[in-house]
């Protein structure tokens, strides 16, 4: 079977700009969630968000950055990342043997408000001439493959909390499949927009605000865990073929060895343990590995009180009680919705690369811990040859994918 490389990352986060920044603000357990404001005009409380403060194409003359909405512009800053250090020029050497495949949940959200508030406010009422190409949910993945010329596939998932992970999943068969030999992979969300906003918190699902402490609002498989956070940002990799690779004498960072992806079928919102088993035994069977070899799961962990306790006992069935090392990195840059599976993929990536693994911050206290070994005192040295990383969306998208250092 074709094997297939990691050979850039590239990430922007609430922890910052860059992969290693990302990483590094993980291991040492730093928090880049803070407090927002709301709306009262909006009855939008005051929430925590895992916010990106850099500033997005500052260089972009005005009349081109018009054509993005702010999640393709960070599509951009984490794409560039993963390309330049995959050490590839400046477009694909082949454009018609590389691809794109890109995720988002809600793409152009901030966009698709703008556009409802000039239409029901303005007089007379006016829509933004670049309202659509803003707004679809392929408008990030098009922006990449124009920059980088990427002919040979172009693949946008909207697949909720799974999108990114599931594209990366389905570019690794893309190549293993012959269609491309490159394919520059990952996902992007920017939705702390008032209307996405006022939605989570209708749903009930978003944690409170805490007053005391915002930075540990999110609190994945703590006992006193009060829903998710929202985060914002955008990550990306580059894939190759091995021989792809070998060839312009690019160095890996890690293999892309498995990808596992099942449908609950069973609830829009409520996960399903049997559903998130199915996906992470394919992961395991696509890469041609057992459960013992896995030593780091990165788990989807957003801080519902059902979801922590559904995805424990998926894990616990698939590698047994305490059996793996297991942490949530949301806790620390929130739930990026689409493209958390890509930056939970990058820290997986970095975690193997560094032989740390980063904590699952902000747990007091966890009943969760019976069946999981959660790494809850700091960054854990550790001698791991694979990892997996979760993403578990609603509508009962599961997805696994696991990568493992290369020979």
């Amino acid at each position: 079977m074709t094997q297939v490389w990691i050979t850039g990352l590239g990430a922007i986060s609430a922890l910052g700009q860059g992969a290693e920044a990302l990483a590094d603000a993980l291991q040492s357990g730093r928090s880049g969630i803070g407090a927002q404001p709301g709306s009262e005009a909006h009855a939008l409380k005051p929430f925590a968000a895992g916010v990106v403060t850099v500033p997005l194409a500052a260089a972009m003359p005005p009349a081109q950055r018009n054509l993005y909405d702010r999640h393709s512009l960070m599509a951009l800053e984490a794409a560039a990342e993963a390309w330049a250090q995959a050490g590839l020029p400046a477009t694909a050497p082949d454009p018609d043997r590389a691809a794109v495949a890109w995720g988002t949940g809600l793409g152009g959200s901030a966009s698709l408000e703008a556009s409802y508030q000039q239409m029901f406010t303005a007089q007379p009422p006016r829509v933004h001439p670049y309202s659509v190409v803003r707004v679809m949910a392929n408008s990030a993945g098009s922006h990449l493959a124009m920059r980088h010329q990427l002919r040979a596939a172009q693949l946008a998932v909207s697949n909720a909390c799974a999108s990114s992970a599931q594209a990366i999943g389905e570019a690794l068969w893309l190549l293993r499949n012959g269609r491309a030999d490159l394919a520059l992979v990952g996902g992007s969300e920017a939705m702390l927009n008032v209307g996405s906003a006022l939605g989570w918190q209708a749903m009930g699902v978003m944690a409170p605000l805490d007053a005391e402490a915002p930075e540990q609002s999110c609190r994945p498989f703590d006992d006193g865990r009060r829903g998710l956070v929202l985060g914002e940002g955008a990550a990306a990799l580059v894939l190759e073929t091995e021989a792809h690779a070998r060839a312009r004498g690019a160095t890996p960072l890690a293999v892309l060895a498995g990808y596992g992806h099942s449908v609950d079928a069973v609830h829009l919102s409520r996960p399903d343990a049997a559903g998130q088993v199915r996906a992470m035994r394919a992961a395991l069977r696509d890469a041609g590995l057992q459960p013992p070899d896995i030593g780091y799961v990165n788990a989807h962990g957003t801080a519902t009180e059902v979801g922590d306790a559904v995805e424990a006992e998926s894990i616990a069935t698939v590698f047994g009680a305490r059996a793996v090392p297991v942490s949530a990195t949301k806790a620390l840059h929130g739930h990026l919705i689409g493209a958390g599976g890509a930056l939970e993929l990058v820290s997986t990536v970095q975690a193997l690369r560094r032989q740390a693994l980063p904590p699952s911050a902000h747990v007091r206290t966890s009943r969760l811990s019976e069946q999981l070994d959660l790494l809850t005192d700091g960054a854990r040295p550790a001698r791991v040859r694979a990892a997996m990383s979760n993403s578990f969306a609603f509508g009962g998208s599961n997805v696994a994918l696991v990568i493992h250092a290369a020979d």
